[in-house]
């Protein structure tokens, strides 16, 4: 069975990419651009909408569909951006756009480090079921930017355990510390199952 990931987001592909064994492809590789309106009130129901429509519009039993829908909590914000980040600007807003979003909101609470975490929903949908993991990543944001490696958020978010953003940690690091990667752990048994 073909793996199709459920994302226009280059930087996801790229992370998936290089954390799968088996060979994934971009659902736009086969039906081309395509919006999708995630309007769940959750991580997992907007990574269920999107793997959900792809498997319908490639109508076809020989591909597992996996999305996820991932973004940064910070507790001192309400939960903010959480299911927004990645339009925590608007709409069509840049990854810079939101990142200093949240930079100055920080500011505006007069705060230069405060608890934050990432969570990722990773659905996975197949002719044999929905499935869902999470995973998550704890640590602090700063009001300001260090590095230039990762995107969203990354030059912003210091992990738990660490003293450097993401944007300066290695990719290897990352790989083995992330959101993504955690839950990714957890797909992969399912994925492999589904292979069978």
């Amino acid at each position: 069975m073909k793996i199709v990931l459920a994302t226009g987001n280059k930087g996801k592909l790229r992370e998936f990419k290089a954390m799968c064994e088996a060979e994934v492809m971009a659902f736009s590789e086969i039906l081309g651009e395509m919006e999708i309106i995630e309007d769940a009130d959750t991580f997992k129901g907007n990574a269920l909408i999107k793997a959900r429509t792809i498997y319908e519009k490639l109508a076809d039993e020989n591909y597992i569909v996996i999305s996820d829908d991932s973004g940064i909590s910070v507790s001192l914000l309400g939960g903010e951006p959480g299911i927004y980040s990645a339009r925590y600007a608007g709409v069509g807003a840049s990854d810079k756009e939101n990142l200093y979003k949240l930079i100055d909101a920080l500011k505006e609470k007069g705060v230069e480090r405060t608890p934050a975490y990432y969570t990722a929903a990773i659905a996975i949908v197949s002719k044999y079921g929905e499935y869902v993991v999470h995973g998550w990543m704890h640590g602090d944001v700063i009001a300001g930017t260090k590095g230039e490696k990762g995107f969203g958020y990354d030059p912003m978010f210091i992990p738990s355990g660490y003293d450097k953003t993401l944007g300066e940690l290695d990719d290897e690091v990352k790989k083995a510390i992330s959101h993504r990667g955690q839950a990714l752990e957890l797909a992969k048994p399912i994925i492999e199952m589904l292979q069978r």
